[in-house]
């Protein structure tokens, strides 16, 4: 296991494996009731520079069911938010603290958190990758379908933080993963590159286009995130005229595969990309998904601080 849990991508494909096997073993513990103490004495701390409601809670109940104690740390509350730099936070959160998660913005923060500190940092969410939120994802469709290998995932929408990870996690386990999205919008062409490299080994195949019926016919999975992430509120109106033939509605499910998995990490608006329709209804797994940043983040953390 890699010290440090940046992106989906610092992993195996073994090691990924395993930690989906451990998350399915934790849900079913958490289900019977069989409590876990493996992180007991240990402090982490959470470092939130953006909003958060699913990261925030799944990240400190686990850590509580773990044993270990959250130290919950808004960016006004540290003296990062007054000149302090990255470096010398990492240093000095080092001799406190067992572990950082973090949700924060450039990718390079994150770079610089684990280059400078003595303890695993763990990526929360930044601009570049949302690696926590693709472990649950893959834990969700291996639940509802039995495996991964060969599944296709469609993910209609903005080649953001999300799509980069999807594309990653799907790599590694050999998934068909393919972003359907507007001119102007595709995934980071390294992203693109490395996660070809890894499905070449893989058996798995990645890609992006610009036709949105394309990337859902046949898919096993359908999934979207919002237009504008955060901090690209001000774009919102000049996105959504772009991205409308990009929705997952009705026009997707008619061409995906039979009963295809409709997905959403979450805060989704509906009417916009996604309709209301696709998130109640029956193939919808979004609470699944929801539920299950617990499951994969706590094996994650007993993979990094046991």
């Amino acid at each position: 296991m890699t010290r440090h849990f940046l992106t989906v991508a610092t992993l195996s494909s073994e090691q990924l494996v395993t930690l989906l096997d451990r998350a399915d073993g934790l849900k079913a513990d958490r289900a019977s009731g069989r409590t876990h103490d493996e992180l007991s004495g240990r402090s982490v701390g959470m470092i939130f520079e953006k909003p958060s409601t699913r990261t925030r809670v799944s990240f400190e109940v686990g850590l509580t069911e773990l044993g270990a104690h959250p130290v919950v740390l808004s960016a006004s509350e540290l003296q990062l938010g007054r000149g302090e730099t990255v470096e010398d936070t990492a240093r000095v959160l080092s001799r406190y603290l067992h572990g950082l998660v973090v949700r924060t913005f450039a990718q390079a923060r994150l770079d610089a958190l684990a280059s400078a500190g003595s303890i695993p940092v763990i990526n929360a969410l930044s601009d570049e990758a949302h690696p926590c939120q693709a472990l649950a994802d893959l834990q969700t469709i291996r639940e509802r379908l039995g495996g991964l290998e060969g599944r296709r995932l469609c993910y209609l929408g903005d080649g953001n933080n999300v799509a980069h990870s999807l594309l990653e996690a799907g790599a590694l386990v050999g998934m068909d993963v393919v972003v359907g999205h507007p001119p102007g919008y595709a995934p980071d062409p390294a992203t693109v590159e490395h996660a070809s490299a890894i499905a070449q080994r893989t058996g798995g195949r990645v890609g992006a286009t610009t036709d949105p019926t394309a990337a859902a016919t046949d898919a096993d999975v359908l999934y979207t995130d919002v237009w504008a992430s955060m901090g690209q509120e001000a774009e919102a109106d000049a996105r959504a005229a772009s991205f409308a033939p990009y929705r997952l509605d009705h026009r997707a499910l008619e061409v995906a595969a039979d009963n295809a998995l409709v997905m959403h990490c979450l805060p989704a608006h509906r009417g916009e990309e996604i309709s209301a329709e696709a998130m109640d209804g029956p193939q919808s797994v979004v609470w699944d998904q929801a539920e299950n940043r617990l499951h994969a983040q706590k094996a994650l953390l007993l993979e990094l601080l046991a």
